[in-house]
């Protein structure tokens, strides 16, 4: 997907990155670009941007690691287990799935005709378990829903 590739680019991280590898060489850019080592406006204002994006990137790769899904995978296969799927949203390549538990997950680079192949399905429950939950790059935005509320 184009946004995980554009923020290991940001970051300057490969896909083999471990949790601390992104953790130190995430902490090293933000010592470069945070906005109260500049002085002038401009600077500072291209410093500010910079940074957030940083934060971003940080976060959403930290989100998508194999280390953190592998600590989340309990729980995660629980709810693609147990849980039905309430609602669904497909918006470029990314298919957000909401269950019934209250759990959220977005799936990325789902392609199109997967997409329609769900909506179709008899069961989209099963068609999801069995073509799309351990098949393509997922995280959990249940998270972040409840940290941002």
């Amino acid at each position: 997907m184009k946004k995980i590739t554009d923020y290991r680019k940001l970051l300057e991280v490969s896909e083999e990155a471990t949790l601390a590898e992104l953790k130190s060489i995430y902490r090293g850019l933000m010592k470069t670009y945070h906005p109260d080592k500049f002085q002038d406006e401009v600077e500072k204002a291209n410093a500010e941007e910079t940074s957030t994006k940083m934060i971003e990137a940080y976060h959403f790769l930290v989100s998508i690691a194999p280390e953190t899904r592998t600590q989340n995978l309990p729980a995660y296969t629980e709810t693609v287990t147990n849980s039905n799927i309430q609602d669904f949203e497909f918006k470029s390549q990314v298919l957000t799935v909401e269950f019934l538990d209250g759990n959220t997950y977005e799936y990325f680079d789902v392609p199109k005709a997967i997409y329609v192949k769900l909506v179709n399905a008899d069961s989209r429950g099963r068609f999801a378990r069995r073509h799309i939950f351990n098949e393509y790059v997922y995280r959990s935005t249940s998270r972040l829903v409840a940290a941002t509320a």
